[in-house]
């Protein structure tokens, strides 16, 4: 971290402390040193009797000043050389009150006996509860334990976007094969066993899986077997499946459970000791998924979590560390990719001297999700359980998804098949005519198919082209194969025969078959035209509403001239 240059990463700003105390009739910003000084360490019947010993002091000396001599009270009157037995005084009291002044009922101020300035500050301060003094003294407590971050932790923590993007482009890639996967077999003599916890989004599972991470690790276990020595330490792989909440409710675990260990095997993983389906926000299956690290990991272990850009691996370490009730330094979790960017050892989790490190997420070009920008990514993020939109697709028939995605049908064995679209809510959808897409496809772009926002983004995202797709299905009533792009969803296909499809989309993105995650569809079907989400159809509908005003108005000024030619 560094805080001489803003364009350059690691840029924080120093904090500011405010001094003050706590007195009456003022507002006070920085309680700390007041605590310091009069609370902290304190308990409360010590703070009673002081506060007893103040007052009997006080009312002492206020009595001390009326309590004088016997000399001073035979005195009193005739030391100021005032007689009142005269006719002066008398004639001084008929006056009225107002006139006279009675210094004796005055309050006592500074000077006054042994009154200080320092025994009036005490009595003006504020009195305060038992219980006030002690939600006060928390929150002096939570400041001191502020921990200051760099300018982008402080963006993305509170405002879910990097601060300076010329500064992001400035971080480089982590190399997950130097720093990591050669560490994973030369653990230290005194270690324990290395538990590798791969992190795997649901929603996104054949995007999110780390398959060049599978890939190394699996070499390194091979080669591992050959070394009498290596292989007694072999590194123990987990497979967490996380955000199983943003799932339709309709799957079962025992399902899920199968078909995530299918599509780990697919994508290259090695022999797995354990598979966990988790949601690190609702807090399911955390607890029995930390027992189990804990037991593999033992008292002197190395846990590594890896995983994709935005899978959830920071927010799984927070669940962790919320259940131990374990006071670290959180992890920065945000929606945007690519957060967390340096090697992070997390105590205070495990048990012992096991020891626990979050990673940066992978890199993985072919998401869709990572050539939008931050607006476009808030419109592809699934946030809420899926629900599924359903079309029944004739041959000539195509499906937008937004402006990012189309499926055209050009031949089928029957008559129609079932395309249930798994996507984000605030994605727009468009059924149509083949003949008619490319059209519809550069004349609403970016306007009525969002995302992309704005009409001159899809330029931007890359090259529009199609993919042929091959099909088989042997029953309409239920979903037989998933057509899935990473990092935006998942067309689910239902079908009696074979069919080919036609896939457009921008060049790079990853395209998977694969065997159906939902078998079921919607229970009615979408009819053809624009299915707009509500903010999308807001601005449009704004935007035609200012167009015609400004076309009104432009059509009365016409008239008005053409009546002043005339």
């Amino acid at each position: 971290m560094q805080d001489k240059d803003p364009n350059l990463p690691g840029y924080y700003q120093k904090r500011k402390v405010v001094e003050g105390t706590l007195v009456e009739n003022e507002n006070v910003e920085d309680l700390e040193e007041y605590f310091e000084g009069g609370l902290e360490g304190l308990d409360d019947d010590d703070d009673v009797e002081e506060e007893e010993e103040e007052e009997e002091d006080f009312v002492d000396e206020v009595e001390g000043n009326f309590e004088g001599s016997d000399t001073e009270e035979d005195n009193l009157g005739k030391g100021d050389g005032f007689d009142r037995d005269s006719d002066e005084w008398e004639a001084n009291f008929l006056k009225g009150e107002d006139d006279i002044e009675f210094d004796g009922f005055a309050p006592a101020s500074v000077g006054y006996g042994n009154i200080t300035e320092e025994i009036m500050e005490k009595g003006k301060r504020k009195r305060l509860s038992k219980a006030e003094r002690k939600r006060m003294a928390r929150e002096a407590q939570k400041e001191k334990e502020e921990v200051t971050v760099c300018a982008r932790c402080h963006s993305l923590r509170n405002y879910g976007q990097v601060k300076n993007q010329s500064v992001e482009n400035l971080i480089p890639d982590f190399d997950f094969d130097r720093l990591i996967a050669t560490r994973l077999i030369k653990p230290t003599g005194n270690a324990g066993a290395t538990v590798v916890v791969m992190v795997v989004d649901c929603v996104d599972f054949d995007g999110s899986f780390p398959k060049r991470a599978a890939k190394s690790l699996f070499k390194l276990l091979e080669n591992a077997q050959n070394d009498s020595k290596l292989s007694k330490k072999l590194p123990k792989l987990v497979l967490v499946a996380t955000k199983v909440d943003l799932l339709p409710s309709q799957i079962s675990p025992t399902r899920l459970d199968r078909w995530v260990r299918h599509r780990a095997k697919a994508g290259g993983a090695p022999k797995l000791n354990g598979v966990y389906l988790v949601s690190s926000r609702k807090d399911l299956g955390v607890k029995n998924l930390l027992a189990f690290i804990k037991e593999l990991a033992g008292p002197r272990g190395n846990v590594w979590v890896i995983g994709a850009q935005n899978a959830g691996k920071s927010t799984l370490i927070n669940a962790f560390a919320k259940r131990e009730k374990a006071n670290i330094t959180r992890p920065t979790e945000a929606p945007v990719p690519g957060t967390t960017l340096g090697i992070l050892r997390i105590g205070g989790i495990l048990s012992a001297k096991a020891k626990m490190y979050d990673t940066p997420g992978l890199l993985h070009p072919y998401l869709m999700s990572m050539r939008l920008n931050r607006d476009e990514q808030k419109m592809v993020e699934i946030r809420k359980e899926l629900k599924p939109r359903t079309y029944r697709v004739k041959v000539g028939q195509a499906v937008h998804v937004g402006g990012l995605m189309r499926l055209d049908l050009i031949y089928a064995s029957v008559e129609t098949i079932y395309v249930t679209i798994w996507a984000s809510p605030n994605v727009s959808l468009h059924l149509g005519k083949v003949e008619n897409a490319d059209e519809i496809w550069k004349n609403h772009v970016g306007i009525r198919l969002q995302p992309p926002i704005g009409e001159d983004r899809a330029s931007e995202l890359g090259k529009w082209q199609e993919r042929e797709v091959k099909v088989s299905g042997s029953s309409w009533d239920v979903n037989t194969i998933d057509i899935a792009a990473a990092g935006l969803g998942w067309f689910s296909l239902g079908l009696k025969g074979e069919a080919t499809l036609a896939l457009w989309t921008y060049d790079g993105v990853e395209i998977t078959l694969r065997e159906p995650l939902v078998l079921d569809r919607a229970p009615f079907l979408e009819r053809p035209g624009f299915w707009l989400p509500k903010a999308v159809s807001d601005a449009i509908g704004s935007q035609s509403k200012l167009e015609s005003q400004k076309r009104k108005k432009f059509e009365e000024s016409t008239d008005d001239l053409s009546e002043v030619s005339a």
